[in-house]
């Protein structure tokens, strides 16, 4: 098994599994290390100083920690509105849900006119 796969795919298992539990320390002690790593190689250039200053490593966290939260949360988190995603065995991809959801946006497909900004009818 490819273990960047296996790191980056997500868990279609509801609920905190232990595969989910391994993936998501496993992805911890990565993001750990490569923060480790960064801060210790930025600390040998004239930016150290900087980095020792609370702002120096509010910024340095923030262009760190924020591309990467996605990956972080990559099966933590429930995901909505996935467009093109597989509907597991046994369940049936209509629901009464998005047949409702397709005929709000089937209903003003030819219009030129939206549909009302602030609520229906008055």
């Amino acid at each position: 098994m490819n273990i960047w796969r296996w790191l980056t795919t997500p868990d279609p298992a509801p609920g905190l599994t232990r595969t989910k539990l391994l993936k998501l320390t496993a992805r911890v002690f990565l993001f750990a290390t490569v923060a480790t790593l960064l801060s210790s190689l930025l600390s040998l250039t004239p930016l150290r100083p900087y980095l020792n200053t609370w702002w120096g490593s509010l910024i340095f966290i923030l262009i760190l920690y924020v591309p990467l939260a996605r990956y972080m949360t990559l099966d933590t988190l429930p995901r909505r509105g996935l467009r093109g995603a597989a509907v597991p065995a046994g369940k049936t991809a209509t629901t009464s849900s998005s047949a409702q959801r397709r005929k709000e946006r089937n209903r003003y497909a030819g219009v030129k006119k939206g549909p009302p900004k602030y609520g229906g009818r008055r």
